[in-house]
């Protein structure tokens, strides 16, 4: 579970400190990082130490240690200098923090397993509470998931380690993938608050802005207080992330809460789309409008249906906003000013966009 990348810098930060030589192989003599030159020289006697009893030997001028996992013999430390007995030494020194070190790691691939499996609701409820206890995970604790979807075209693959960069000196927080699409963080919060998980969000969108201003995009769920409604929160991001695309294109975070009647079209069949838009407009669409009454119509809505806010935003006068909403009622049926109008032609307007963009992700 520990990269050969960890022990060679485990090592090189060892040898720098002690001055003393060591080498890291497998039970079957393979060097698997080394600050001597010449370490595959000692395969055959690091063999033979690893089918002996002996938990040390003094073989060959080195001093050879075994490393367990759980019982099982998983490395073979070797350390040289020309002072034995500070080979001796400083060798069980290292063979203690490669220990330390391997189930540190396990403790973390187990979290991080365990993590992975609560999000996909792969667990019963049972075996949620008795492997947080045994992972030391506190239970009922504010947890918010957090789905980082990064750009491919600047991906490095480095990202989840960034990330972690980011949250991972904090011991409550989990930094995990469960497909090659994002990176998930469950987040502990301090307080019931959405603005701590805002903060965290803008904290990932700057680290990944200096590459690209749209490298990210990042969605969250609802902070939930059990730690079984985790994969409720996961869900909720992942639905906010896709919905976000479609209907809040120009955010580049963007949380569940704020989805609104967009994740209600998001679940609707093709079908049932293209039927309700041909009851309420016929052969025409919303998307059919030119520009100008398209902006016309956007303004109105912001505004809450307050003609005279929306003339003076569009620098037009009132008569000309009224007839421009003649002319659309004349051309769908639908006042705009009369609000189940509106809702009408606001919703039709956000299945258009949905199907449109829906029939773009089949090509």
């Amino acid at each position: 579970m520990i990269t050969n990348q960890i022990l060679q810098k485990t090592i090189d930060g060892l040898c720098a400190i002690t001055k003393v030589d060591f080498a890291v192989t497998d039970p079957e003599g393979a060097v698997l990082a080394s600050t001597m030159t010449d370490a595959p020289r000692y395969s055959a006697s690091t063999v033979d130490f690893a089918k002996s009893h002996a938990e040390s030997q003094v073989m060959d001028g080195c001093d050879f240690f075994k490393v367990y996992d759980d019982g099982n013999l998983e490395f073979i430390l070797i350390s040289r200098d020309d002072d034995e007995d500070k080979a001796q030494g400083m060798g069980k020194v290292c063979a203690f923090q490669l220990s330390e070190l391997t189930v540190a790691y396990k403790e973390r691939f187990d979290r991080d397993n365990f993590i992975k499996n609560l999000l996909l609701d792969n667990l019963l409820l049972v075996d949620i509470y008795n492997r947080s206890k045994k992972l030391h995970i506190d239970v009922e604790a504010l947890r918010v998931c957090i789905v980082i979807e990064i750009n491919d075209k600047i991906k490095r693959g480095d990202e989840m380690e960034c990330v972690r960069g980011i949250f991972g000196s904090k011991n409550h927080d989990f930094v995990t993938a469960v497909d090659e699409d994002n990176i998930i963080v469950v987040k502990q919060l301090a307080h019931n608050s959405y603005d701590e998980v805002e903060k965290a969000c803008q904290s990932v969108f700057q680290v990944f802005c200096d590459r690209q201003q749209d490298a990210v995009r990042i969605s969250y769920g609802t902070i939930v207080t059990d730690l079984k409604d985790v994969s409720r929160s996961y869900k909720e991001a992942v639905l906010a992330l896709d919905v976000g695309k479609i209907f809040f294109s120009d955010k580049q975070i963007i949380a569940y809460s704020v989805l609104g009647i967009g994740r209600l079209i998001y679940q609707l069949p093709i079908p049932l789309c293209k039927m309700f838009i041909g009851e309420i407009f016929g052969d025409r669409s919303p998307d059919d409008f030119d520009e100008e009454t398209l902006v016309t119509i956007n303004k109105f809505f912001e505004n809450s249906l307050n003609v005279s806010e929306t003339s003076r935003q569009l620098y037009i006068h009132r008569n000309t906003l009224v007839y421009r909403l003649d002319k659309i009622q004349k051309s769908t049926g639908l006042d705009l000013r009369v609000f189940d109008d509106a809702i009408t032609f606001k919703i039709a307007m956000m299945v258009v966009e949905y199907m449109k963009y829906m029939e773009a992700q089949d090509f």
